[in-house]
């Protein structure tokens, strides 16, 4: 009898020991440089997927941010990625960096990425139609801000390509405090950094765009959006500044399976209150504002932005 309970209880043991655990969902992130905020957030968002999505297992990788991220996601070789709008449309229809149209669906619209236009009082500058002639700094060359800027002087009528420079961001506001420059921009959430230590150290003047003049632009290219800077963002700043937003989205492959997508989604928007510790940035995104995307929306995420609009 003795030995017919060991041998049972020897079963079991057994038994258990031979039961699979279910296994961790891999999830890959595609961000950016690890000084940007695509890797910060994304960081964080590897974080919260860990803690709130049962078997996860999620990590934030290091990219070349948009164009990277995107050809990686829809090669699947990660589960999804940060992209500026502008990038995201362009894959999807197959222009811009992109030879041929990419299968991406859209995630959701985290926060806007403003262009902002920079000078200095001592300038005399005010108006965009006043950088007509001017030396302006759009950006690093190949970057979202140098196409951005150049696309939206062009709109004003006053693009010159005597006289613009494509340095870094940095770079542009050291050379407007020298004198070696008339204008800059960056292209970030306002407000940045940039342009706070600039406004430290200059009398800041940031030109709003001409809606009108933008209104062009904007309808050939449908993945901009206008954006009001509110008054009070920098230091004498004392009114709203009309500017152009080329908002940061997370997207993932076409095919990803509706489950993952929709777990993703809702263990991020679910705690986005968590999130907004992470950067003050993270603090924009909301569950209102998420479904402004340039692609259509992936079935697991409008699934799960339909479920929380009830």
């Amino acid at each position: 009898m003795k030995l017919s309970k060991l041998i049972i209880g020897a079963g079991m043991a057994l038994s258990l020991a031979m039961t699979p655990v279910a296994a961790q969902e891999r999830i890959s992130i595609g961000t950016g440089g690890t000084g940007g905020l695509f890797y910060i957030i994304g960081a964080g968002m590897a974080d919260m997927l860990n803690k709130h999505l049962p078997n996860a297992s999620a990590r934030a990788e290091v990219t070349g941010a948009s164009v990277e991220n995107i050809r990686r996601v829809a090669e699947g070789q990660m589960t999804f990625g940060f992209s500026s709008s502008s990038t995201l449309y362009e894959a999807s229809v197959g222009e811009g960096p992109f030879d041929a149209a990419l299968p991406v669906s859209a995630m959701a619209y985290l926060y806007p990425a403003v262009l902002q236009i920079a000078t200095t009082a001592d300038t005399g500058i005010v108006t965009m139609a006043d950088l007509a002639g001017k030396r302006i700094n759009l950006g690093p060359p190949g970057s979202n801000s140098a196409v951005l800027g150049q696309r939206l002087l062009e709109a004003h009528g006053v693009f010159d390509p005597s006289n613009v420079q494509f340095i870094s961001y940095n770079e542009g506001t050291a050379a407007l405090m020298n004198g070696t420059l008339d204008a800059t921009v960056v292209l970030a959430g306002a407000p940045t950094a940039a342009l706070i230590d600039l406004g430290a150290q200059r009398d800041l003047h940031l030109i709003p765009i001409d809606a009108d003049a933008a209104a062009p632009m904007i309808a050939q290219y449908p993945f901009y959006q206008y954006y009001e800077i509110p008054a009070g963002t920098y230091a004498g700043q004392d009114e709203a500044v009309l500017a152009i937003n080329d908002p940061a989205t997370i997207f993932t492959v076409t095919s990803a399976p509706e489950e993952t997508v929709y777990g993703i989604t809702k263990a991020i928007f679910d705690n986005l209150a968590e999130l907004a510790t992470i950067h003050p940035q993270a603090a924009e995104i909301a569950i209102p504002t998420a479904t402004n995307t340039p692609i259509p929306l992936h079935p697991g995420a409008q699934r799960y932005f339909d479920e929380a609009a009830q």
